[in-house]
């Protein structure tokens, strides 16, 4: 096990960047990782209020923490971010079912595999009428 521990990445504009990098969604989550030139390996989790309470909320950023303290040594990629978005199914889901798709949805992005882009999901826009 290497002896670098992986760090929190606590500022926005981090956050903001690493949706320009691999996506990989699953069930429990979806993993962003970004190459982040060689600040080692970083993590960050969001849980929006959409998941539930605060309470579910925290519950939940405690188990997507576990996951990545225990996978990240091994498994991250080298001086990238990487950041969990937790999903509802990831509240209830078993927690041995979330290691392995994080195992899995790390090795898709090691390999470059990342799922298609987004579709925008907002409202239509209008078209111009001159």
């Amino acid at each position: 096990m290497p002896d670098t521990k992986p760090t929190v990445i606590s500022q926005r504009r981090d956050f903001l960047a690493a949706n320009a990098g691999i996506r990989v969604a699953r069930p429990g989550f979806v993993l962003l990782a970004r190459p982040n030139g060689g600040l080692g390996k970083r993590y960050g989790i969001t849980v929006t209020k959409r998941i539930g309470n605060a309470v579910t909320r925290n519950r939940m950023k405690r188990r997507l923490r576990e996951l990545l303290w225990e996978a990240l040594p091994e498994l991250g990629l080298p001086d990238h971010d990487h950041i969990l978005i937790g999903r509802d199914a990831g509240v209830e889901r078993d927690f041995g079912a979330l290691q392995t798709e994080l195992a899995a949805a790390l090795t898709r992005a090691a390999a470059g595999k990342g799922d298609p882009p987004r579709k925008h999901r907002g409202r239509p826009r209008r078209s111009k009428q001159s």
